[in-house]
């Protein structure tokens, strides 16, 4: 399957410093059929080498501050955003920006549950609501059209690990306790369920994806996919989701999940 954003005015992509939102910048800017505006937040941009490079040889790469638990950051961010795409409105929001600590029974703490369910949980549905006027002109501008990232589509980055129907097959690595982090993918699966349904009379496609257990900073050297084997077809399922897809939760190879 091929990755084409072609017809793709804007796509925003949170958490793009680095892992898994640095990897979709790389790809997207790499191929022929990319979106015309790729927007990349970074909490810090001034320390986001890598990609401040890519923006340099890239004119269609906009980089804007974000920091996505901070809500004055969010009101900035959106401000930014919306001199960048126009009257056009956003097409795609990607909430990729995530965080992992390594706990289990024993180590959890209250702090590392709450932050991780502030970021990973409650902040993708406080950054949709913000963009959601952004993302609500994208779809009437294309009004009449089939739902696809094309028209207006929130794509959430959550995991395997958030799957309660699959928690407890011991000897595959959704097996890993790491209670915070799967309680914040299960919450955001969730989120995402009721999106699907609240922005349905939009246009606005909803869907969460599974990039695999890829090797990252979060994911660790022991993780089976490298950067260069998820992002491709994962770019390549988001870029090709439809109305069916609409409140599914699906891997980087296209095939649905249970919940």
């Amino acid at each position: 399957m091929s990755v084409s954003f072609s017809e793709c005015n804007s796509v925003l992509i949170t958490g793009a410093s680095r892992g898994l939102g640095l990897q979709m910048v790389k790809h997207l800017v790499g191929i022929s059929e990319r979106p015309k505006k790729i927007i990349a937040t970074a909490r810090s941009p001034g320390t986001a080498q890598e990609l401040q490079e890519i923006a340099k040889s890239h004119p269609e790469v906009y980089i804007v501050a974000l920091d996505v638990v901070n809500d004055a950051s969010i009101e900035a961010a959106v401000q930014k955003v919306t001199s960048i795409v126009g009257p056009a409105g956003l097409n795609c929001l990607i909430n990729n920006a995530g965080i992992l600590f390594h706990t289990d029974l024993n180590s959890e703490t209250r702090d590392s549950m709450m932050n991780t369910f502030q970021t990973n949980t409650v902040s993708p549905l406080f950054i949709t609501k913000a963009f959601l006027p952004l993302l609500r002109t994208a779809a009437a501008v294309c009004d009449g059209g089939v739902m696809s990232v094309n028209r207006a589509a929130v794509i959430n980055v959550s995991s395997l690990l958030g799957c309660l129907e699959r928690h407890c097959r011991e000897g595959e690595y959704v097996f890993i306790k790491l209670y915070s982090y799967r309680v914040s993918k299960a919450g955001l699966n969730m989120v995402t369920r009721c999106l699907a349904i609240d922005l349905q009379d939009d246009g606005i496609l909803c869907a969460v994806v599974h990039p695999g257990w890829v090797q990252t900073d979060m994911g660790g050297e022991k993780a089976p996919l490298t950067l260069e084997e998820s992002i491709p077809p994962l770019l390549a399922v988001i870029s090709a989701l439809s109305e069916k897809d609409h409140g599914q939760f699906l891997d980087y190879e296209g095939q649905n999940l249970p919940w």
